[in-house]
């Protein structure tokens, strides 16, 4: 009969993951690139890295301002961006987005973010239209250096097998595991489960006979 392996304490494995990938450095970016990391962020949505990335240049070099973004036309903005997938619905969304923000703080700013908690945060970008939960998480881990841990399908999934959790969507999951983290270790954890999520703990076949996690997991060797 198979024994199911324990699941392992966070700070564990988090440990583990430092020891097998490395501690990540820390890409913090400047308070005035706060729209730069939404924008991009909603780029990135449902699409590989390399084309979220091409779109997001694409869209700097057509455009020099996000005043310029706003007043664009839909088509030309749209065929800007189709290079990163889903063009007419991310267009779309940036566009809205971006009037929201014009309306709320009488300039295409962000900036007010930086006075306010974690939660002030994200309650202030989730109620921007289309913005969800791993947008916005994004947004205040990258842009303001917060102690987050954005969820995207990989750390969905991996903090799921090894029972960390016990949650059917990737929102869920966030408000599961922050309180979890060690203070000061959200990047890193959100790094690591997304490089054990691309190559050993794939959604299809999950590599357990190399996850160094393996030990700690009650999934493994359960496709």
């Amino acid at each position: 009969m198979t024994q199911t392996a324990p699941s392992s304490p966070l700070p564990l494995s988090l440990s583990i993951l430092e020891q097998v990938f490395g501690i990540p450095y820390f890409r913090h970016s400047p308070e005035g690139d706060l729209l730069d990391e939404l924008v991009g962020t909603i780029l990135s949505q449902n699409t590989s890295d390399t084309n979220s990335r091409r779109a997001f240049r694409a869209l700097k070099q057509r455009y020099a301002t996000w005043e310029s973004v706003l007043n664009a036309d839909p088509d030309h903005l749209e065929e800007t961006i189709r290079g990163g997938g889903l063009a007419a619905i991310k267009s779309r969304r940036i566009q809205i987005i971006l009037k929201e923000i014009q309306e709320r703080e009488g300039s295409l700013s962000l900036h007010r973010l930086g006075a306010l908690p974690n939660q002030e945060g994200m309650d202030y970008l989730l109620s921007l239209n289309g913005v969800g939960c791993k947008t916005a998480a994004c947004v205040l881990m990258f842009g303001l250096g917060r102690d987050l841990c954005p969820v995207d399908t990989h750390v969905h999934r991996v903090a799921n097998r090894l029972g960390w959790v016990k949650t059917r969507q990737p929102d869920q999951t966030y408000g599961a595991l922050q309180d979890q983290i060690p203070v000061g270790k959200a990047y890193s954890l959100h790094i690591n489960l997304i490089r054990l999520g691309k190559t050993v703990c794939t959604a299809r076949q999950p590599d357990c006979t190399h996850c160094p996690l393996a030990a700690y997991c009650p999934s493994a060797g359960i496709s």
